[in-house]
């Protein structure tokens, strides 16, 4: 099975990231509230982590289930974000409903990552 970090729990990526846990996947959950990635791991097996640089470092996968735009750079390129982290060879899975330029800037800079 895979090894995945799922960033972002709302309403969306909560039941999301716990289908893919039930599925035999290990899953580090991460979200900007930390209480919610807790409660996740209550409810559902797999761990949690403080940062998206954290939750990605050892994943095959990562997940992204998150607001809009500025959410999704943030969560992604931001200091603590999941390209400061993510090992070489890892896939980047976004769900977030976001503009294509923000989807073009990502890929630019999964480019040079």
């Amino acid at each position: 099975m895979a090894r995945i970090a799922f960033i972002g729990l709302g309403v969306m990526g909560f039941p999301i990231a716990g289908h893919l846990a039930r599925a035999g996947h290990t899953v580090t959950v991460t979200n900007r509230t930390f209480a919610k990635a807790k409660a996740w791991t209550e409810a559902h097996k797999g761990k949690c982590a403080e940062t998206p640089r954290e939750a990605v470092k050892n994943a095959d996968f990562v997940c992204v289930c998150v607001g809009e735009d500025a959410d999704l750079r943030d969560a992604i390129l931001g200091k603590n974000g999941a390209f400061s982290g993510m090992r070489q060879g890892a896939t980047l899975i976004d769900h977030t409903t976001a503009s294509a330029k923000i989807a073009r800037e990502l890929a630019g800079a999964a480019k040079e990552h």
